[in-house]
C-alpha cells in the first residue's frame, strides 16, 4: 500500500493508497505496531483528550486543508496535531500555576496566560496545517507565504518570523513527536490485511466509503459517541463516571477504524457485511458486539438506519 501525489501533480500521480501490493510479514508488522502504538496512547489518555476535536475546529481545518488542496491523511493528521499541542500546552501552563504567578497581583498572570492561548490558537491551528502537509509526502506544502496570506485575509498582522516561530512552537511542545498515526492509516491497512485475507468487497470503493463517513464522524464526532455510549450501557442518562470511563472508547483509533470499515461494508454491500465484521474481529480481537454497536452508532447519524441494532442482540 503507498501513497502518491496530489491535487496539484502530474495526472499519474494518485492521492489514492494503492492495495495488493504488501508482503504479508510487513502488512502482520505494521498491524503490531499500530496496535501496541495505539495502546500506549490509550495507558497514558490525558482526561482534556478530545477538547479541541470539536465540530468547529474540525470544519475549520477540513475546510482550509480542502483550500489548500491537501488530501484526507493531512487533514487528520493536523486534528490530531492541534488536539495533542493544545493539551500538552493547557498542561504547561498548569502544572505550576504558582511560578506561573510569582511577582504578579494573584490571577492577573494566569488570565493573561489564558487570553495568549486564546489569541493565538488560529496561528497554532494553521501552523499544525502546515506541519501535517509537511509530513503527509506529498508535493501541496502549505508554506510560509500561503499561510500568511490567509492570516492576513483575517485581519491578523502576523509576520513571516512569528509563523516561523509558531511552527517552532508546536514542534517543541510535542518534542518534536509529530508523526502520529491517524485513524486513516489504521484504516488503510486494515483495508490491505481484509484483502490479503480473503474480502470479497473490493478495496477502492471500500476505501473511499471508509474517508467520506470518517469525514463524517470527524465532524458529528460528540453526537455518534454519546450514542454509542447509550447503546453500549442501554442507558439514555449515562452517569459520570461512566462518560469518565468512556473516554478511552472514544479515542481508541482502532476501534474507530473496524468500526468505519464495518459501516462502509454495510452501506456498500450488506450481504458480505457479516463476512467483513468476522474477518475485522478475527484480526482485531475486538469483539463482533462492539463493532455492531459502533455501525449501529453512524448509521443512525448518517442514514437514520436501525438495521444493525436490530441484528445486534439475539
Amino acid at each position: 500500500m503507498a501513497r502518491m501525489g496530489s491535487h496539484a501533480v502530474p495526472r499519474f500521480y494518485s492521492s489514492e493508497p494503492l492495495f495488493g501490493g504488501v508482503a504479508p510479514e510487513v502488512m502482520e508488522a505494521s498491524l503490531l505496531r499500530l496496535a501496541a502504538e495505539n495502546e500506549r496512547y490509550l495507558s497514558e489518555l490525558p482526561g482534556q483528550a478530545g477538547c479541541c476535536k470539536d465540530c468547529r475546529t474540525v470544519e475549520f481545518i477540513f475546510l482550509l486543508a480542502e483550500k489548500w488542496h491537501l488530501d484526507h491523511s493531512a487533514r487528520y493528521q493536523a486534528v490530531e496535531l492541534l488536539e495533542r499541542f493544545m493539551i500538552k500546552q493547557v498542561e504547561q501552563v498548569c502544572k505550576s500555576p504558582t511560578e506561573n504567578m510569582e511577582g504578579t497581583k494573584g490571577g492577573s498572570s494566569w488570565s493573561s496566560l489564558k487570553e495568549q492561548i486564546y489569541d493565538t490558537f488560529v496561528l497554532r491551528l494553521v501552523s499544525c496545517i502546515q506541519l501535517a502537509s509537511k509530513l503527509s509526502l506529498h508535493y501541496n506544502i502549505v508554506n510560509s507565504n500561503t499561510a500568511l496570506k490567509f492570516l492576513q485575509s483575517l485581519k491578523y498582522s502576523y509576520t513571516k518570523q512569528e509563523l516561523l516561530e509558531s511552527e517552532l512552537a508546536v514542534l517543541e511542545t510535542l518534542q518534536f513527536q509529530i508523526n502520529v498515526s491517524t485513524p486513516l492509516a489504521y484504516i488503510e491497512l486494515l483495508l490491505e490485511v481484509l484483502g490479503h485475507n480473503g474480502c470479497l468487497l473490493p478495496a477502492k470503493p471500500l476505501h473511499q466509503m471508509c474517508v467520506q463517513l470518517l469525514d463524517f464522524l470527524y465532524l458529528e464526532r460528540e453526537a455518534i459517541y454519546n450514542t454509542l455510549l447509550k447503546t453500549a450501557i442501554e442507558n439514555s442518562t449515562p452517569s459520570e463516571l461512566q462518560e469518565a470511563k468512556f473516554l478511552a472508547v472514544k479515542e481508541d483509533f482502532m476501534l474507530l477504524a473496524v468500526g468505519i470499515i464495518s459501516t462502509s461494508a454495510f452501506v456498500l454491500n450488506p450481504e458480505h457485511w457479516k463476512q467483513v465484521v468476522e474477518h475485522l474481529n478475527c484480526i482485531t480481537g475486538i469483539t463482533s458486539q462492539s463493532i455492531l454497536e459502533f455501525s449501529y452508532a453512524v448509521l443512525k447519524h448518517v442514514l437514520g438506519s436501525t438495521t444493525p441494532k436490530q441484528q445486534r442482540r439475539k
